[in-house]
């Protein structure tokens, strides 16, 4: 059974319980993937309770526009795919100079 944080505070913050669940999922699958807690220290050992530990203290928050997010992701991605690509095109270049 789950403790802290409380279901009552934690909706405080968020605004359904479905909301929650899915920030919390979401959240919790970034930091097991080895993302940067937002909190100095944690009570919970798992990724989970951690989540909520961070929505608790208001560091992680419920986009209120998720489709700009995924806009912008995808933008950086590209321009990440973009950059390797180009960086592919000079050092095939330089491999040619050297030739």
């Amino acid at each position: 059974m789950m403790l802290k944080p409380s279901i009552d505070k934690l909706l405080d913050r968020v605004n359904s319980k479905y909301s929650l669940v899915i920030l919390a999922s979401k959240r919790a699958h970034e930091l097991e993937a080895g993302a940067q807690a937002t909190v100095d220290k944690f009570e919970s050992v798992k990724s989970v309770g951690r989540a909520l530990e961070e929505i608790e203290a208001e560091t992680i928050v419920n986009d209120p526009h998720p489709e700009v997010k995924r806009a912008r992701l995808k933008l950086e991605e590209e321009e990440r795919q973009a950059a390797k690509e180009q960086e592919q095109k000079d050092l095939e270049a330089k491999v040619r100079q050297n030739q």
